[in-house]
This record gives structure tokens, sequence and C-alpha cells, in this order.
């Protein structure tokens, strides 16, 4: 039945849990069965906020609950692929935090995990069901800018400097790259694809992360991405995507869109505004990963994994150009 219930299982106790699961619950059909963390008394806490069920003081608790249809994993990158293989090994689907991981060889195992298993797995990459930003590709697919040629991105956030963060940790997977990055080199391939050509410059810090970033993407059609990402100042957080023919500017927030303008060659500017909706903007897809299980797909088309794989690829080759690398690689 596609009105079925799905019921979830959290892994992790954090903020991106905590915003996911109040999402979660103004979702008819949505149950959060269980919670899970390394810490028994953080997920008590948690189960006791958001009324679960089942507290788990570790993983595997949870990968092994009868109960649980699909995970949703909120750890810090670092412990992406340990998190969702042993969900996966417990038979579970996965929703996992962006990153998909710290780098390409992590992502290609948990995706042949899932393969092996038959099971769905799905980078929680908000931006790519946003209903704005599947409006923008609608309009792009049908022509009104004309032929894609560039799309400029930025994300960057002042994150001042506090001891011991993961944000600016190697062993965490930190710099801005991959908590920020990640997104204007995703908002890229969402609309050219993956680049034939990476050139990239960065500001690492005494640790060896990135602090501020640069990248340009180059394609052999011609086409071009000039993108960037920083922890030591704020952006507006914009986005435009050029075309033959006109651009869709967003003017704010491109990973999470309320609004955007297009610009069509002659025409005047047409303003496309967000319907309201409730909560922090994680219920499209989580929605998504509901379609798809009730439909027992193991993969879906708007967040498919070949793209996951590219864009970790990209941030791989990032990386190796700026000269930032994490304990183990």
């Amino acid at each position: 039945m596609h009105d079925r219930s799905i019921r979830w299982g959290i892994l992790a106790t954090g903020p991106m849990a905590a915003a996911f699961t109040e999402d979660l619950r103004t979702i008819p059909g949505a149950d959060v069965v269980a919670v899970g963390s390394r810490s028994r008394q953080s997920a008590q806490v948690f189960a006791d906020r958001f009324s679960i069920p089942r507290a788990y003081g570790d993983w595997q608790g949870l990968a092994d609950d009868p109960d649980v249809d699909v995970v949703y994993v909120a750890t810090p990158h670092a412990h992406h692929l340990a998190a969702a293989t042993v969900c996966l090994e417990g038979g579970k689907a996965v929703l996992c935090e962006k990153p998909f991981a710290l780098n390409r060889s992590q992502t290609a195992s948990m995706i042949a995990t899932a393969e092996d298993r038959s099971l769905f797995l799905m980078e929680g990459m908000w931006t790519f069901v946003n209903p704005l930003v599947r409006r923008a590709r609608e309009l792009i697919g049908d022509g009104l800018i004309g032929d894609v040629t560039s799309v400029h991105a930025d994300f960057s956030a002042r994150v001042p400097v506090v001891p011991g963060s993961r944000l600016r940790d190697p062993a965490a997977g930190g710099g801005a790259l991959l908590d920020l990055g990640t997104y204007p080199v995703s908002f890229a391939h969402h609309f050219l694809g993956a680049p034939d050509h990476v050139s990239a410059w960065a500001h690492l810090n005494d640790s060896g992360v990135d602090e501020t970033t640069a990248m340009v993407l180059g394609y052999d059609s011609g086409a071009v991405a000039v993108l960037s990402c920083s922890l030591a100042f704020g952006s507006a957080t914009g986005a435009v995507v050029y075309g033959t023919a006109g651009r869709i500017e967003f003017p704010a927030d491109f990973y999470n869109p309320r609004r955007f303008v297009l610009h069509r060659d002659g025409r005047e500017p047409q303003v496309v505004e967000a319907e309201p909706q409730p909560g922090n903007g994680y219920a499209h897809q989580a929605l998504e990963v509901m379609r798809c299980l009730r439909e027992k797909r193991t993969e879906s088309a708007l967040v498919p994994l070949r793209g996951s794989l590219d864009i970790m690829s990209t941030l791989d080759e990032v990386r190796a150009l700026v000269g930032v690398r994490y304990p183990g690689e």
C-alpha cells in the first residue's frame, strides 16, 4: 500500500537529528520509533524529548531493531561510513546526511554495501528535492534560459574558532569544503553534471584544513562553474545559473531557497516564490525516501547514487589540489 506508515530510526542526537525529527513529526505516515547514540543517556534524553518509544546506547541496537524500516544517519561525516554500514548490514534502508562520506572510496563502499543487500540508500542532499530547485530545473529543461553555460555559487558562514570543534579538526573531516563547499559543488553538478577539469585554491589553517576554498570547474562544452566556501566570513549564500538566453538567480540560501528570479532576454524579470511550508525544510527529502520505500525502490531518481559518487570525486580532487588530507587517507 502506498499509504503505509514508514518507521524511522534516528542515529545521532545532535542539532541535525533534532531538526529532521521535528519535521518527521509533521508528516502523516512517518513514525519515529527508535533512536540510537553512542551514549545511552543522550539517546534517552532525545527519546524523551520527541516521545520516541525506544532508545539505544549503541548503533548496533538501532540497526537490529526489527520495527525500523529506515535509519536517518546524522552523525558528523567522519562517521558516516561506519554508521551507515552498521545499519545497512542490519538490513535497514539509510538516508545519510551530506556530505555522504569523507571521500569517494568511502562513498563507493557504502553504495556497494547497499547494492549487495538490495537496500535503499540516499544522500540527504535536501537541495535536490527542494520544490523551487526542481522548478528551476524544469524551466531550464524547457529551454527558458537557453543552454546552461555557467553556475556561480557560494556558501560561506563565519564560524568562530573554538578549541576542540570538529569544524577545524582534520580527524573529523574538518574544513570549509566538506561542511559548506559540498553545497555549491553539488549545485554545479545538479545543473552541469560532472566536470571535465577542476582548479582550486585554498587558505589552510595551522591544523591543515581549509578555512576558505575557491573552485573553478570546467567542462569540455565550454561551460564553467565558479564556486566558493569559507568559515572565515559570512555571505548571502546566493547562486546564479546562467544560460545563453537568460539566467536564474537564487538571491539567498540557494541550498534551501525561498524564491528565485527568472531573467529572460527581452522580458521583465519573474519572481518565483516558494509555497509556505512548516518546519525546517527537511520534509521534502523524508517524503522522497518514503515514496521510494513504498515503491520498493533502492535509489532515488532525484538524488541518484551516481551523482553522489561524482560529487565526492570532485571534492576529492579539490582537496588533492589544495593539499588537505585526513588521517588514514
